[in-house]
């Protein structure tokens, strides 16, 4: 990278587009694929994702099956969330300073000897409650610096025009293995460790561990995969690449990271279209993810005659019509851009018809279809947004944005989770409905702010066109 570009990089200046490059064609799925770097970043990272999934089953089982207490799980679970929170603005500010590739390597080196450990502790029953405390930090320290990380580098393995195509290929592949890998490995280890009866549990009896072992090997293996393939992909950026910046060799001290820090949320905060980019992903994990994760069960639970299964069918919906959302988002003509801040509210939006839907409705079909539209238009929002925040921030600044990001979802989704589950007890109908009718009048509302409906222009376009 030239002197000048990164010095109007440092000073949060939007990325140059080039003539051509938002025309609204589409690239195929498989053409990304071509490019060996991002081919080496999808296998890896589909093998480890599909492990995580076996770690994801297998760690509250554990714990279930060491204490039989659900509050020690919740405890683990939190624990993993809590250095997540509390680092993620530093590995996004590190994935900037280093590289993507670099954080991202050592992020999954530190995860597979915890993992290692782990499936040792379990396998020779020397696993104790207080050891799975101690792991469950250390796992939630290395998504901290790997998140960011797994956003970042992808704009520098494709072409600008390829990034849409590319991140429907990630999230994809992140949604298949949510899909799958629960299944398998569940199935594994209820066949590797077999029946354990309450009964036995309570004469004493150990249960036994030997399926959960061997699902963190199968995590621990996984790791290695992602290790290799990342080692091998070229240090720097790929000829042609969407973004580029050379990493820093200078050693960076706690004061250097709080400054790359807040000048990332300087950037989100003096750009008006990333600003009110932000008010909308608040809405949404505000008003619909507490809702979603915790209201569905019981509205199964004490309103609809399927129970357990429909709370399946609804959750399976949900996952199903994300799927077709991301592949949909890889293959149709992108969106024209000064259409795309009006379609990802408009979309949005429908999020909060849906929960109104949950809200007013005892028919689990009618719920499921819901679910499905919603997903479907999570998963395309997802992959439009991304690939707009990837093309609008900075390459110099991308790993701190998009950790901003993850910070607002770790952040929010708990809180909204809380005071769902606070105000059920009150009204699961007024939950839902209020939610939904809060979310519709937020999006509608931020529709027709003239930062957001051009906000796929470049921005200089953008307040030609509509300024504030």
């Amino acid at each position: 990278m030239s002197r000048s570009s990164t010095e109007s990089a440092e000073l949060g200046e939007a990325p140059t587009v080039q003539a051509g490059e938002h025309t609204g064609s589409s690239v195929g799925m498989l053409t990304v694929l071509r490019r060996r770097d991002f081919r080496l970043l999808f296998v890896g990272e589909g093998i480890s994702l599909l492990g995580d999934q076996f770690t994801f089953i297998a760690l509250p089982w554990l714990v279930l099956q060491l204490t039989g207490d659900p509050l020690a799980m919740g405890t683990v679970l939190a624990l993993a969330g809590i250095p997540r929170a509390l680092f993620i603005l530093v590995g996004g500010a590190l994935t900037d300073r280093l590289s993507p590739r670099t954080v991202m390597l050592v992020s999954n080196l530190v995860r597979m000897v915890l993992v290692s450990a782990l499936a040792t502790l379990v396998l020779t029953s020397h696993i104790q409650l207080w050891m799975v405390y101690l792991l469950a930090l250390g796992f939630g320290a290395g998504d901290a610096f790997y998140y960011p990380g797994q956003t970042a580098i992808i704009p520098r393995l494709v072409s600008r025009v390829q990034l849409q195509a590319a991140n429907s290929l990630v999230h994809g592949v992140a949604q298949l293995s949510q899909v799958v890998g629960p299944i398998v490995a569940g199935s594994i280890i209820a066949v590797i460790s077999g029946p354990t009866t309450s009964a036995a549990l309570a004469a004493g009896q150990a249960p036994n561990l030997a399926g959960v072992g061997f699902a963190f090997v199968v995590d621990a293996l996984t790791f290695v995969a992602s290790v290799v393939t990342l080692y091998l992909i070229q240090p720097g950026c790929a000829p042609g690449s969407a973004a580029c910046t050379e990493p820093s060799t200078e050693t960076a001290s706690p004061a250097d990271l709080i400054a790359a820090i807040l000048q990332g949320i300087r950037l989100v905060w003096h750009d008006t279209t990333l600003r009110w980019a932000f008010i909308v992903i608040a809405a949404v994990d505000s008003l619909l993810l507490g809702p979603l994760l915790v209201g569905v069960p019981v509205l199964a639970d004490t309103r609809l005659a399927e129970g357990a299964v429909a709370y399946g069918i609804i959750m399976s919906a949900f996952g199903g019509g994300a799927l077709a959302g991301i592949i949909l988002a890889g293959t149709l003509p992108q969106v024209a851009p000064q259409y795309l801040g009006t379609v990802i509210m408009a979309l949005v939006s429908l999020f909060g018809i849906v929960l109104v839907v949950y809200g007013v409705t005892t028919s689990t079909s009618l719920i499921a279809l819901a679910s499905l539209v919603a997903g479907a238009g999570s998963g395309y929002v997802n992959v439009v947004f991304v690939t707009w925040l990837q093309n609008r921030v900075p390459a110099l600044l991308l790993g701190r944005v998009m950790s901003l990001v993850m910070l607002a979802s770790v952040g929010l989704v708990p809180v909204s989770q809380a005071l769902s589950g606070a105000l059920i007890k009150v009204s699961l109908v007024g939950v839902f409905v209020g939610a939904g009718v809060l979310l519709l009048a937020v999006t509608l509302r931020i529709m027709f702010v003239p930062a957001v409906r051009t906000m796929g222009l470049p921005p200089v376009a953008a307040a030609t066109s509509a300024p504030d």
